[in-house]
């Protein structure tokens, strides 16, 4: 299978910057796309950015322009640059890989890394 390991969460103050990386081992060949979603508390858990393998991405809304995904994938590695933070982009977010084949499944998932964004 596929297993995504995430870290660079933490505290950071409004209008600040962090950089998420995930890496990603196993059998990656499964995998077509890599993205991150996030989860707020008492909320539910949204998307945030995606990348194919080919390098196209997409962004939410709401953090486009804000937030760039990128991949170098000679290590297999997913990376979100989050600048201009702000107090509700704090949740815990999640590396997720999209299985080849499907229309839009996200089959394997990291085990999240907290960012929060104080005021």
């Amino acid at each position: 299978q596929v297993q995504l390991v995430e870290s660079g969460g933490g505290l950071v103050q409004a209008g600040g910057s962090l950089r998420l990386s995930c890496a990603a081992s196993g059998r990656t060949f499964l995998t077509n796309a890599m993205g991150w979603f996030r989860q707020a508390p008492g909320k539910e858990r949204e998307f945030v950015a995606r990348i194919s393998n080919g390098g196209s991405t997409f962004y939410a809304d709401s953090v486009k322009g804000r937030f760039a995904i990128s991949s170098d994938n000679a290590k297999n590695t997913v990376y979100l640059q989050m600048n201009s933070l702000k107090p509700e982009d704090t949740a815990v977010y999640y590396c997720a890989a999209r299985v080849v084949g499907s229309v839009d499944y996200w089959g394997y998932w990291g085990q999240g890394t907290q960012v929060t964004v104080s005021s």
